[in-house]
């Protein structure tokens, strides 16, 4: 096994004459929080996207844990503990937090308990979905209607519903995205104490967020790898700064 616990190799997408992605090898190492960053436009949620199977890729491979998962169906990847944030937390706004972790934990299970029969068995997936709730702060929420929650605790709450499915590497898309400082500063710590024992893949535009969390940072820009490295390396780094021009966001990193 290497260091690695996700590679691509050249993949590269086209849409209709347009190369979106071009040749991008990633490298994750296991257990770090590995962000992809880059300039609007750059092709990071096409990235993201390919390596989720949202999207097929016109060519080039996705290796996890040393397995060729580029045509295998996304449930099949799921299996094997690699899982998108927001693929299980179109949460049902209707539900309770609780009872929406629960159903990310039901889901673990498989249908071969019949948890539906037992209230002994609903209620030990009670007490574990307290505890994911209380993992991400959202033990007073756990009888409140999802729809009702403020949205930075939402988001907190796809973590939780992720979390029920005990991903060994996670993807998370922009989880910061749309929020207040408070909420980012919490959503943040949460990331970091999830991180513990597992991979976090994560696209984010943030990036103060980005030079708080990330072990690991690959810039992209028009489709391809522009740079690699610690935050540090990365936002020194000439081009980095030059594909930014016109945008702020390197700018308000600093400050």
């Amino acid at each position: 096994m290497s260091d690695y616990i996700l590679e691509t190799q050249n993949l590269t997408k086209d849409f209709k004459g347009f190369t979106a992605v071009s040749d991008v090898s990633l490298k994750v190492r296991s257990g770090s929080i590995h962000a992809l960053i880059g300039p609007n436009g750059a092709g990071k949620t096409t990235v993201f996207n390919l390596i989720t199977k949202f999207l097929p890729a016109t060519s080039g491979k996705i290796i996890f844990k040393g397995d060729d998962i580029t045509h295998e169906p996304p449930a099949v990847t799921a299996r094997r503990g690699f899982i998108r944030s927001f693929q299980i937390s179109a949460t049902f706004p209707h539900l309770t937090a609780l009872e929406n972790v629960r159903i990310g934990l039901q889901r673990k299970l498989g249908t071969e308990f019949h948890f539906w029969k037992s209230d002994k068995s609903l209620n030990v997936l009670n007490d574990q979905a307290m505890s994911l709730l209380e993992s991400v702060d959202l033990q007073t929420f756990a009888s409140t209607v999802t729809a009702e929650m403020p949205y930075g605790r939402k988001r907190a709450l796809e973590i939780a519903t992720t979390l029920a499915l005990d991903p060994e590497m996670m993807l998370l898309d922009e989880p910061t995205q749309g929020m207040g400082q408070e909420d980012i500063a919490r959503v943040v710590e949460l990331i970091r104490k999830v991180s513990t024992n597992r991979t976090i893949l994560m696209v984010e535009h943030n990036l103060s967020v980005v030079s708080n969390l990330c072990d690991w940072i690959t810039v992209l820009t028009r489709g391809s790898i522009l740079a690699e490295g610690s935050y540090d390396e990365v936002s020194r780094n000439p081009q980095v700064l030059e594909a930014y021009v016109g945008s702020d966001d390197m700018n308000d990193a600093h400050h």
